[in-house]
């Protein structure tokens, strides 16, 4: 009867057994407002120490609310689905308004020495520490996702990329302790990489361009390069922004690697079902085809696929291109750079309200050891690239 019942379209909503309505689903404001008083929280903090950037501040408050007794369980509980909206949706409308600061005229007017310099810095960083991470042992996509927030842009990088992962293994906990590992070493690095520029022998422009190089997240750079004077600012925000321009072709390639993974997975799972069925067709008559087993196999590895290079990301492209006509007045473009920072302060704060300290410090011996790692590979490669481009 049920199913004349679905040829005729006049199949009724299930209902639960108890018969009362099914329920409804968790909200997402509780979630947001927490969101919302982190980052007006953080917005203070930067204002009070102007040394830390809001986005950092966004962060470590999220990390603290979610180990905070009188507000773990709301994290836990009725806040989680409006933070897990606040880390993944606004933090996708914060990377498409991070395109605004880019325009291809400033950068291209650094000269292509820079520019290859850059590659260099972005390529040996990023697969240096996804080779170090595997050796390490570090479960799911932690070294994918910690290589690509060292070598481009921090926390907004690892978010872009955990959108897309297909193929690899990993949950909201790895991306949260990438953001978390990142956060802290660039936080670090505004007190330590000011001290270096004398012994290191750096003039204002090579200071600006290596932190530039070599600082994760823009804000951060912003806090570093500024104690150098203007001329070390402002080389220090473009070559910053030359990174932030690999973040599209990186994505790109995160998911044509990941669909290759993924189809090695499946064909491997298809040959193994292949092998038991031929093993069992000879005690058996009523054995699978090898077809069949190959369908089985396959079947539950299909799902939905991002697309290759996703929305996001090419709203993001588009804003660069917008940026690059010179149309948008002043005004626009610092209004646009507000909404931008505290939509990436709410997605920073709902991810950092995701790590969990016991299972961080699990690990944590040897994601530090790769964080340090990472650190020193990217320093190292953009000094000596800055010396041979200056």
């Amino acid at each position: 009867m049920a199913l004349l019942g679905d040829r005729a379209g006049t199949r009724e909503p299930s209902a639960p057994a108890t018969g009362g309505t099914p329920p409804r689903a968790p909200s997402r404001l509780p979630g947001l407002a927490m969101a919302a008083l982190g980052v007006a929280v953080a917005s203070g903090v930067h204002l009070l120490v102007p040394a830390v950037p809001m986005l950092t501040a966004a962060v470590v408050l999220g990390i603290f609310a979610a180990h905070l007794p009188g507000l773990r369980g709301l994290v836990r509980g009725p806040g989680r689905r409006g933070l897990t909206l606040a880390g993944k949706r606004l933090m996708r409308l914060g990377i498409v308004l991070l395109g605004l600061k880019l325009g291809l005229r400033d950068v291209l007017g650094l000269g292509w020495a820079t520019v290859a310099m850059v590659a260099v810095v972005v390529t040996a960083t990023f697969f240096g520490t996804v080779w170090l991470g595997r050796r390490l042992g570090l479960r799911g996509d932690q070294p994918l996702l910690i290589a690509t927030g060292y070598s481009i842009c921090g926390a907004s990088a690892i978010g872009a990329v955990s959108e897309v992962r297909d193929g690899y293994e990993g949950d909201e906990e790895d991306t949260a302790t990438s953001v978390a590992l990142v956060t802290l070493c660039g936080t670090l690095a505004i007190a330590v990489l000011p001290l270096l520029q004398g012994p290191l022998g750096l003039d204002a422009t090579q200071f600006g361009r290596w932190v530039g190089a070599g600082v994760h997240d823009v804000g951060q750079v912003v806090a570093i390069a500024q104690t150098a004077g203007p001329d070390a600012l402002g080389q220090a925000v473009l070559v910053k922004l030359m990174r932030v321009m690999l973040l599209a072709p990186l994505v790109a390639a995160v998911v044509v690697a990941g669909r290759r993974r993924r189809a090695a997975a499946k064909a491997a799972a298809a040959r193994a079902a292949t092998q038991a069925a031929e093993g069992a067709g000879g005690a058996e008559g009523g054995a699978p085809s090898a077809e069949s087993a190959e369908g089985a196999a396959g079947a539950g590895a299909e799902g939905k696929r991002p697309p290759l290079v996703p929305l996001f990301v090419l709203g993001f492209l588009a804003m660069v291109a917008v940026r690059t006509t010179g149309l948008l007045p002043t005004a626009v473009l610092d209004g646009a750079g507000q909404v931008q920072e505290i939509l990436l302060a709410a997605a920073l704060f709902g991810l950092g309200s995701a790590v969990h300290l016991p299972s961080l410090a699990r690990t944590g011996g040897r994601v530090a050891t790769l964080g340090l790692a990472s650190w020193v590979v990217i320093a190292g490669v953009s000094y000596g690239g800055v010396l041979l481009t200056t």
